[in-house]
């Protein structure tokens, strides 16, 4: 099988036959070196995975689809972001055939762009993972609209961080995802941060500390 997308990966620091798979997702005009500035911060137990959006913009500059802001409202290209979505979905197959770890414990999260492709993968595809992080993210109305409500879906862990003062995406998407999650069963951790479009050191701490009381609870 073909690498479907660019990645850099950190291993499990401890011995664990079959670790948690935690995938990171840049937003757009990043790439994946962004997002695994952090690997080393983030629980060690993990196998943990940084990947590029497909979408090549500039040298070192990627996204997972194009958006336009020209109308004051992000405007998506679906087309690319339900192609994002299915490489997505054949990464994990990648994964699983190159590396050991725990196919019930996947975790799937990412930063503005990447927390929206996350929301869309945890949503769509519940199947395939335990839970999601959504930093400075929102919820494609798109795709909230294709959300099928089941069992395996309300079981979802979901972890939402948003700065107040984003001038990117507003906070008001945040507390949006919060409503609609609490609204169909899926009670969030939900923290906001006098923080703008960035993750700092208060966010970070908080995901850690989130990751590894949920990796405990699951063994």
């Amino acid at each position: 099988m073909e690498k479907p997308l660019e990645y850099l990966i950190r291993k499990p620091k401890v011995s664990i036959e079959n670790p948690p798979l935690l995938v990171l997702l840049h937003g757009v005009g990043s790439n994946e070196e962004d997002l695994f500035s952090l690997a080393n911060y983030l629980p060690e137990s993990f196998l943990v995975v940084s990947a590029r959006g497909p979408l090549t913009l500039a040298p070192d500059s990627y996204a997972w689809y194009e958006v336009l802001f020209t109308t004051g409202q992000p405007k998506i290209n679906l087309e690319q972001e339900k192609e994002s979505r299915r490489l997505l979905l054949e990464f994990l197959d990648y994964l699983k055939l190159n590396y050991q770890f725990d196919e019930s414990n996947v975790w799937i999260g990412g930063f503005s762009q990447g927390a929206i492709m996350s929301y869309s993968i945890g949503l769509l595809y519940p199947e395939r993972i335990k839970g999601m992080i959504a930093l400075s993210g929102r919820l494609l109305e798109e795709n909230k609209e294709i959300v099928k409500i089941t069992d395996e879906l309300l079981k979802k862990k979901v972890f939402i961080s948003h700065g107040t003062n984003d001038r990117v995406l507003s906070v008001e998407y945040a507390r949006s995802v919060k409503q609609y999650l609490e609204s169909i069963g899926i009670r969030p951790h939900y923290r906001e941060y006098p923080e703008g479009h960035s993750i700092n050191r208060e966010m970070l701490k908080d995901l850690i500390q989130w990751l590894e009381t949920e990796f405990v609870k699951t063994n």
